[in-house]
């Protein structure tokens, strides 16, 4: 199972001309076999503080943490209760809080509507260390995204800088912080789904995750295999931008997330590093691309070059009861 999500270190790019090109060649075979790894050696530390800081804010009082209503807010930011999200038209069994770039949102008449994701966060009054804590830990792994996306690019033999212009200045990010809570024991929704089988839509995720477990990956013969956990370590796995940009060569894998069992809680913390809303993703000059396949279309989920089609595509899938209250011009089907 090590061989499937093998464990990258950073520092190795760090140590010389070897190190540094067996680093790459383990990162090319991870992100095309399987599209996940653990990646160990990022320098960001603080990750039982986050996960403590989950665990305070999901424990405040029910009525605390809906003032923060996501579907107060028209830019799909703040707490949703225990299945307000779906995936697949299913209701995932877990709580979350949504948190992106701090922006003051004014979408104009005509502007696409991906704009509507621009706007500021919702943050709990009675836990004030959570904001400084949740942007500080966004900016250190916006960073440490763009340096392991030109990573992956010198890995392809693609010059590392060819995708700054979709990410820079301002790449879009989104957090969450997640509570999988266990059923109650005899509970009739034992069976349901912490989250269900999807895709990411960006560029990168780094998952933080707790010592509980329970991410699991799609392998070749459709099984579903468990993510081991690795402690200090971000689980990492590529969206579905890269796949449309290296020809399917790239792998945004299927992924769920299941309950923990009766009793338990899961905790964590997932990053995504997307390009700029307005931006579209344009085939790498590789030669590892240039020799791909495709990307093999999914009727039930279309892929779009620009970011914020793609996102909003999520979204509305998503959050359906938001798009109905904010966004009523955008109840036409998404896809899927």
């Amino acid at each position: 199972m090590s061989d499937m999500f093998p464990v990258l270190d950073l520092r190795d790019t760090e140590r010389g001309p070897q190190a540094r090109a067996e680093f790459l060649d383990r990162l090319r075979a991870a992100a095309h076999d399987t599209g996940f790894f653990q990646l160990v050696g990022h320098g960001v530390d603080g990750s039982a503080e986050l996960l403590d800081l989950a665990r305070e804010f999901f424990a405040l009082p029910q009525k605390s943490r809906e003032a923060l209503d996501i579907l107060d807010s028209p830019h799909f930011r703040g707490y949703s209760q225990l299945g307000r999200e779906r995936t697949r038209g299913i209701p995932d069994l877990r709580q979350q809080l949504d948190v992106g770039p701090e922006r003051p949102g004014a979408p104009g008449p005509g502007d696409p509507a991906y704009l509507r994701l621009v706007g500021p966060n919702q943050w709990p009054a009675e836990l004030p260390a959570l904001r400084p804590a949740v942007l500080d830990w966004m900016s250190r792994l916006t960073e440490v995204s763009h340096r392991l996306l030109r990573l992956l690019l010198e890995a392809l033999e693609t010059p590392a800088d060819f995708l700054d212009a979709v990410v820079d200045p301002d790449p879009q990010v989104h957090f969450k912080l997640l509570h999988y809570p266990g059923p109650a024991a005899g509970a009739d929704d034992a069976e349901g789904q912490g989250a269900g089988i999807h895709k990411d839509l960006g560029l990168l995720t780094l998952l933080l995750q707790d010592d509980k477990g329970g991410l699991q990956v799609a392998v070749d013969d459709g099984r579903f295999v468990d993510v081991p956990v690795v402690p200090g370590a971000f689980v990492v796995n590529l969206g579905e931008l890269l796949e449309v940009a290296t020809r399917g060569y790239l792998r945004a894998t299927v992924h769920r997330v299941v309950r923990p069992a009766p009793g338990v809680d899961r905790y964590s913390a997932p990053f995504f590093f997307s390009p700029r809303l307005e931006a579209s993703m344009q085939p790498l000059p590789s030669p590892y691309v240039s020799a791909a396949g495709g990307v093999v279309h999914d009727p039930d989920n279309p892929l779009f070059a620009c970011y914020g089609e793609n996102v909003m595509k999520g979204l509305q899938r998503g959050f359906p009861e938001l798009v109905a209250r904010h966004h009523p011009d955008l109840l036409a089907p998404a896809g899927r």
